[in-house]
């Protein structure tokens, strides 16, 4: 379920706000066309579960490029 992602993408951002505004831009940059919006929502939800969006330095713009290259390469 979405709900448990949200929980689980909580752990490393503890504002909500700042979640969705992450979550939102994530979702943006790495939605493919003839894809579910919904797929790619919930695969970055698990991905800021696995791994902090911020980065080491809280640097959200490298984090993406990052979570990008990363989509890419599979």
């Amino acid at each position: 379920m979405r709900s448990d992602l949200i929980y689980g993408a909580l752990t490393h951002i503890s504002n909500r706000y700042q979640l969705c505004q992450l979550a939102s831009k994530a979702t943006r940059k790495l939605h493919k066309p003839n894809t579910r919006l919904q797929d790619t929502t919930n695969e970055v939800l698990v991905r800021f579960h696995e791994a902090s969006p911020m980065g080491a330095h809280g640097d959200t713009k490298v984090a993406l490029e990052q979570v990008s290259q990363q989509r890419r390469a599979a």
